[in-house]
């Protein structure tokens, strides 16, 4: 038999690390841009063609005015010799425009396929990640920063090969034909400028991204603020904190709007630098030009050729500064959503992990020992067995471990020592999936979806019929309730299922393990929140379910596990009595105390 060394449980990973390089964030999209490696070749096909016919408009602007130029004084040149420039100039227009549609259309299914893929894979991760995460999380704030990052991906990969390609290529095509038909000082100005433009906005812009993460964190922390007191409506109402939870998010949004301010003003700066230097190199260039014009040395045509050229740099290169900004704060977003999919699993398959097989379903708790913290431990060597078949009830006072059992069984956690078996395999040495979809649970805590009352109840099985679900529910006694409802089966329970009472949400969590119908049972105080006529149609019920299978009852109620093949006492994570009903109650010991306890509970209750 296979045997694993035992293992302390080691803590989460911190969320956040040393930071991340830009580099380092993009590298990681590259992977799934790959998937679409031809349709980004075409894409880039057509930017190539764009900016090539967008560049050939001044040069064509030049022949025209040239052309008129010389003509001034030929009426018969004035109408014929332009009219083949002047639709020359509309054709390159046009093909702009239409290999930039193309462009679009090719690379969409990149930038959205992308975005879904890693979207998807964040939600699949944070499902495989353990129990304890997930206890630890701010699901407003979490699920802020997975919606920011997966806009932030299309964006990111819509400007980098969309925009900022396409502008670096009109200013080396700009470069190119400026030093061609003029001297080196155009080039020299235009390169200084860029340069000069480049650096200020990166230089702002890197001092900027500290305000976009304060935002970003503000941001996050006001939602989620707003979203658990959403969540906890009833709680809120309970304690009359209203105005007291409103305070809350007030200071939240109060601290994000200053934040806000911060990255305006800022912004303004930034602005109003990048403006001023695309005004100075432009000024240079024009009187460049105005006095080449004068001494000679170019014609109108150039001018007017010069002039268009540095329109035409003027646009991209005023959007360069806003993308660079777009580009850095999409990077700051994507950044936290990557973190979350490089969270490290605390519980993962071994490498080649088989499936469990079941053929009995015994289940064996062997010296096991668990803390959730190293400096509280919870089990101390609990050792017991639930033969096939057969019903295992453990009881005690609350805290004592009961519902720790259930998790480990789930594994939820690892062990820190021991070990927990069925039909003699180590549960470490399966399929987490293979586990879980042999064992069912009704838990204490019933959440249910914000659906239908059948689709939850459908839920223990996907694949269900409709007479399936409705048999579950008869088995659990909530088949007339629901029928009772206008809208029946189709009536929408709300988030977590706030509108049913206690009383009516068990027994759809009941209805939905009974429709799963697995090989190993757990009840986690099945019954707590029932009246004692419902509880014992349930208890019934529960006991036919039972029937032929493994079943662990942690249980609160000792009448409803009387009848139990052996209970187990638990006392603050250790076995100090175990028995039948029968021998514990002779035994004198805790468990009697317990069950005479409740008796004089129940009996003072009823008179």
């Amino acid at each position: 038999m296979r045997h694993y060394a035992s293992r302390p449980a080691q803590p989460i990973p911190a969320a956040t690390g040393a930071p991340r390089s830009d580099w380092q964030t993009l590298s990681k999209l590259a992977p799934y841009l790959w998937e679409y490696r031809w349709r980004v070749g075409l894409a880039l096909f057509f930017l190539l063609a764009a900016k090539g016919a967008n560049v050939s408009v001044p040069l064509l602007l030049k022949h025209l005015v040239d052309t008129l130029d010389i003509n001034a004084h030929d009426p018969r040149a004035l109408l014929v010799v332009p009219v083949g420039l002047l639709l020359a100039y509309a054709g390159l227009r046009l093909s702009t425009s239409a290999f930039t549609e193309l462009r679009e259309l090719v690379f969409a299914k990149v930038s959205f396929g992308a975005s879904k893929q890693i979207a998807l894979e964040v939600f699949n991760h944070l499902h495989a990640l353990s129990l304890r995460f997930h206890l630890e999380r701010q699901t407003g704030g979490m699920s802020r920063d997975i919606e920011r990052g997966t806009r932030a991906l299309q964006s990111l990969v819509s400007y980098s090969l969309s925009t900022i390609v396409p502008t670096l290529v009109e200013v080396v095509l700009v470069l190119v034909i400026l030093g061609w038909r003029f001297d080196r000082g155009y080039v020299w100005i235009t390169l200084s400028a860029l340069v000069v433009y480049i650096t200020f906005t990166v230089t702002v812009t890197e001092w900027r991204s500290r305000f976009r993460r304060e935002m970003n964190e503000l941001d996050s922390q006001a939602h989620s603020r707003a979203i658990d007191a959403l969540l906890n409506y009833e709680t809120v109402k309970y304690f009359n904190n209203e105005t007291f939870e409103a305070r809350r998010y007030e200071d939240g949004l109060e601290a994000y709007r200053r934040a806000q301010i911060k990255s305006q003003t800022t912004l303004s700066m930034l602005n109003t630098g990048q403006q001023l230097i695309i005004a100075l190199s432009l000024m240079a260039l024009l009187w460049r030009a105005t006095q080449g014009v004068v001494a000679g040395r170019l014609t109108l045509g150039d001018f007017v050729m010069v002039n268009a050229f540095m329109i035409q740099l003027y646009i991209p290169l005023n959007f360069l500064g806003v993308l660079y900004r777009e580009v850095k704060q999409s990077l700051t977003d994507l950044d936290r959503m990557f973190v979350l999919l490089e969270r490290e699993r605390e519980v993962a398959d071994a490498p080649g992990a088989p499936n469990l097989t079941v053929s009995g379903g015994c289940v064996c708790f062997e010296n096991v020992a668990f803390a959730y913290d190293p400096a509280r431990p919870i089990l101390h060597g609990v050792s017991f067995e639930i033969p096939a078949g057969k019903t295992v009830a453990v009881v005690g006072a609350s805290g004592a471990g009961k519902s720790t059992l259930a998790r480990l069984l789930y594994r939820f956690y690892e062990v820190t020592d021991g070990r927990i078996t069925i039909d003699g395999q180590d549960i470490r040495a399966v399929t987490q999936a293979s586990l879980r979809g042999a064992i069912g649970i009704v838990p204490q805590d019933t959440v249910l979806f914000n659906d239908t009352v059948g689709y939850n109840i459908g839920y223990g099985r996907a694949d269900a019929s409709p007479l399936e679900v409705t048999a579950a529910a008869r088995a659990a006694h909530i088949h007339d309730f629901i029928a009772a409802t206008p809208k029946g089966y189709a009536t929408m329970v709300g988030e977590r299922g706030l509108p049913l009472s206690a009383g009516e949400k068990q027994p759809v969590a009941i209805a939905r393990t009974l429709l799963k119908n697995p090989p190993v049972l757990i009840f986690d105080e099945a019954t707590s929140a029932l009246d004692s006529a419902n509880e014992r149609a349930i208890q019934a019920e529960l006991k036919s379910a039972a029937q032929g299978k493994t079943a662990l009852v942690i249980a609160h109620r000792l009448s409803t596990i009387a009848d139990s093949h052996e209970i187990v006492v638990l006392e603050q994570g250790r076995i100090i009595e175990r028995g039948t009903h029968a021998a514990l109650l002779a035994l004198d010991g805790h468990y009697a105390q317990m069950w005479l306890l409740q008796q004089a509970a129940e009996t003072l209750a009823l008179d």
